[in-house]
């Protein structure tokens, strides 16, 4: 009597990190669960979850997002991470405890399951994809633009913008500092 053997089963994490290279052409290192190798296709700015929800709220053109547990990661530019200090005091907000990140070269983040894959099996706080990304989006991560490239051929405003991006967040991340710092009133105010 002869028995068929099984091909063996891929783990989830082989699947997520083949799709990662596979189809989107990102470095992956480590697992499981798979990282994304940050600082060579695409940086990271990293802020509260609640500060990312209001942002994501707002009219400013984003790339991918994912969310990991309270924490929110909006892909940008490689070479980001690096401006992100400067551009905050240029801003006028260097100084300002406002839990606002970069992550860029040598840097890594866990990978969200990628789109369209049950996340059935993933761990409770595992990165999702809010926004997710698609083959060849780094062309339109937002970056400082160029010299002469104000609006990089699309409509004035809609450009992925570097500058736009991290003033929004900055403005966010503050308020929701100066909502979380802010104690909840039960009662209305009585005025005599």
């Amino acid at each position: 009597m002869a028995f068929t053997v099984p091909p063996p089963r891929t783990a989830p994490e082989d699947c997520c990190a083949s799709w990662y290279e596979g189809v989107l052409g990102w470095t992956v290192a480590g697992g499981p669960p798979a990282q994304l190798v940050t600082g060579t296709r695409f940086d990271v700015l990293e802020l509260p979850s609640d500060a990312g929800a209001e942002l994501l709220r707002r009219p400013v053109a984003t790339g991918p997002v994912a969310l990991m547990g309270r924490r929110m990661r909006f892909l940008v530019a490689a070479g980001s991470a690096e401006e992100l200090p400067g551009l905050l005091d240029w801003l006028e907000w260097g100084g300002v405890a406002l839990d606002l990140t970069a992550l860029g070269a040598g840097g890594r983040i866990t990978a969200p399951v990628p789109p369209g894959r049950a996340a059935g099996g993933s761990p409770r706080g595992a990165a999702v994809w809010l926004r997710p990304p698609e083959q060849g989006c780094e062309a339109l991560l937002p970056a400082l633009p160029g010299p002469g490239q104000g609006g990089l051929g699309l409509r004035p405003g809609a450009a992925p913008d570097l500058v736009r991006l991290v003033a929004a967040a900055a403005t966010e991340c503050h308020r929701a500092r100066l909502r979380r710092r802010t104690p909840v009133r039960d009662q209305p105010l009585a005025f005599s």
